[in-house]
This record gives structure tokens, sequence and C-alpha cells, in this order.
């Protein structure tokens, strides 16, 4: 009995095992079924998160990218244009003082930076040129009177006929040739410098001066010296610069197609680096009327006021010119706003730690803001600071913007 007793229990122990060994594999099926199901169903969640075009950050990461959020909205929208130019002094109101006789420079009184008013004496030359007119002048003078005197006694003489009509034509004559060299004479002196008040106190007087006085034209800044005591002063030297700068030119050549931006008497926006917190108005005097052909360029002129003197001649300026004001624009800054190869593109927030990267359309940029024609609405949450962080994080998971 006993040895089949332990053969029953032997074929139980068989059966036994065998349906444990189908649990067992009926068990590791539905373990690999549930993997899989996992894996089908994705347990990454940066993967689908990059399929849904979102970038998902902890709270401290957000902090630490410094991302700001601000609602897109519509408002003024003033477009502008900036352009390198140069600050030069205002030619209407610029001399170049130059002498009209040939002189040696006995003193100088001026030196460049030093303000004068009008009529100011500049300087002083001696010149042997000048002594020699007045000479000739004096002398063609009395010859005139001289010449005058005989005509008058002729006149005199005729009418007691005791001289003939020749004799009084001739002393006639020779008034007339002693007034047209007076007048040579006169004319030359004028020619070297001389003015009315000066000629008659030639006349009244008769003393010869060879001093040239150099004088201011109008009351200004002498801003260019090219003359020395002792030094021989030539009639085409350029011997002092005077200037009036109260107001300055401001100079700028503009792109072809800019020029439909640019109005004559339009008030425009000066900036110069001396004083990068400050702008200085000014007006459009005058456009050229002829492109450069080689540049391709239009000459600009501003006037700018410079009553406190801030502003220095061949100062590098940037002219810049607005249009008019345009209203319910929708704009975002510029540094909101990413670029993805051809692309532009800006992250909304659609929720805490959680932002879409948008593909826009962008319009005219003016200054720290951009125009946005597509691709966001009124009032969506854009990221204005820390997109490129945004844009980093992005690029690790190959996101494709949401368009």
């Amino acid at each position: 009995r006993q040895p089949r007793i332990f053969q029953r229990l032997g074929r139980i122990c068989s059966v036994f095992l065998s349906a444990l060994s189908v649990v067992v594999l009926s068990l590791g099926s539905l373990t690999g079924c549930v993997k899989d199901n996992d894996e089908a169903t994705g347990s990454k969640p940066a993967a689908a998160t990059a399929r849904a075009g979102v970038v998902r950050l902890a709270p401290e990461a957000v902090a630490a990218a410094g991302i700001e959020v601000r609602p897109v909205a519509r408002g003024l929208f003033r477009f502008h244009r900036d352009f390198p130019a140069t600050v030069q002094p205002n030619k209407n109101k610029l001399a170049e003082v130059t002498t009209l006789v040939r002189g040696r420079a006995v003193d100088v009184y001026v030196d460049v930076g030093a303000d004068v008013k009008a009529g100011a004496l500049l300087a002083r030359l001696y010149s042997s040129d000048l002594g020699l007119a007045q000479a000739s002048y004096l002398k063609t003078s009395a010859k005139l009177h001289e010449a005058e005197l005989a005509f008058e006694r002729a006149k005199g003489l005729l009418e007691d006929k005791a001289i003939s009509v020749a004799e009084l034509q001739k002393r006639e004559a020779e008034a007339k040739s002693a007034r047209a060299e007076v007048r040579e004479a006169r004319n030359r002196l004028e020619v070297l410098g001389m003015h009315e008040p000066d000629i008659q106190r030639l006349d009244r007087e008769h003393t010869i001066s060879s001093y040239v006085p150099i004088s201011a034209p109008f009351a200004g800044r002498v801003i260019a010296r090219n003359l020395a005591k002792g030094e021989v002063a030539e009639t085409h030297h350029e011997l002092f610069t005077v200037a009036d700068l109260s107001d300055l030119w401001v100079v700028a050549n503009i792109p072809e197609k800019d020029v439909r931006f640019i109005h004559r008497d339009q008030s425009v926006e000066v900036l110069v680096a001396a004083y990068p917190n400050e702008v200085f108005q000014g007006t459009i005097t005058y456009i050229g009327d002829v492109m450069d052909a080689a540049t391709r360029t239009m000459k600009l002129r501003v006037v700018v006021p410079n009553r406190d003197a801030r502003l220095k001649p061949e100062m590098f300026a940037t002219l810049r010119v607005y249009t008019n004001t345009v209203t319910g624009v929708l704009t975002v800054p510029s540094a909101a706003v990413q670029r993805d190869q051809n692309r532009a593109l800006v992250f909304v927030q659609v929720e805490p730690g959680l932002f879409e990267a948008r593909s826009v359309t962008l319009g005219d940029e003016s200054g720290e803001v951009v125009k946005v024609l597509e691709g966001l609405r009124e009032g969506e949450p854009v990221v204005t600071k820390g997109a490129f962080a945004l844009k980093s994080e992005a690029e690790k998971h190959k996101i494709e913007p949401v368009r």
C-alpha cells in the first residue's frame, strides 16, 4: 500500500507544479503587457511635453532664469528710424576771416575759444601796399583840386576873351581825367578794406596809416586761429574762423529706402554719446534734391538750438526720425522675441511653469518694442524676460513651435 500512496502523492505534486508554472507564466505575460502599455503611453513626461510643443520648468528653475510674464496689450505705436550723423557749425553763422591786403601781423589779440563781439579787434597788420594806395589817393585828390581850380579860372578868362575856347576845353578835360583818377584810387582803398569813415579821415587829416585792423564780422566764438605775431598774412589765407554756436547743424545721409519718412520742417530728436540720457530737439531745414549716385543716400540737415553750448562741432550723433503715431497696435517687447533660423517665436505661459513656444509674424520695430501681425491674441501672457532660457530648454527636446 505504501508504494501506491507515494505514487498518488507524486501525481498530485506533478499536477500542482504544472498549474503553478502556468500561473507564473501568466503573471509574467501580464507584467510584460503592463510594461509595454507603460512604454506605449510614455513613462517620460519630458518627451510627451516635447511633442505637445511646450516647456515645463520647476518653480525654482523659473526663478533662477528670471522669467517675467506680461499680458499682450494693444496701444500706441510710434515707429522711428535712426541715422548716423555729425554735428557741424551753422555755416550761415560762420565766417572765415581773411585780409584784403597783404601784410605782416603786428599784434594778435585773441586765441581759440575766445568769445568776441561784433567788430572786436582780432589782429592788426602792417601793410606797405595799403600805405602806397593811400598816398596815391592823396596825390590824385590834390591833382583833382588843382585841375578844378584851373578849369574855373579858364571859364573866367574865356568870358574876358583872354583865352580861346580850345584852352577852356583842355582845362575841362584835365579836370575830368583827374576825377577819374581819384575814383580809381578811392576804389582801390575800398578794395583794400578801407571804409567811408576811414577815407573821410584821410581826406580831412591827410595822414597815411599803413595798419590794417582785422575785426570780427559778428558776435561769436573763435574756433580756429591761423595767425601768429610777425607772420606775413596773404590775401588767400584764412586767419580766423568765427562761429555763432547758439545753434548748430546736424548733417546725416538718409538711405533711399527711408526717404519717405523725411519731411521739411519736421521735428526730430538728436542723440549724442556725450550725453546718453538726454535728447536734443531739432528741426529739418534742408532735404537734398539729388541722390548721391555712389552711396544712394540723400543729404539731410537739421538745426538744433545750442544755447548752453553743450553740443560741439564734429561730435558724432544719432538722428532719430519718428513717423505718425498709430493706435490699437499689438506689440511685445523686443526681448520677448527669439530667433530660430528664419522664424520668430515667443513663449506664451499656458499655466504656472508651463510655456508654449509660439511662431509669430512681426512688423516694424521701434526702439525696444516690436509690432506683432500674427500669432498672438490680446491678453495672452507672454514671457518678456528670460525667454532665451526657455529657448535653450526647448532646443534640448527639439520642441517645434505651435503654429
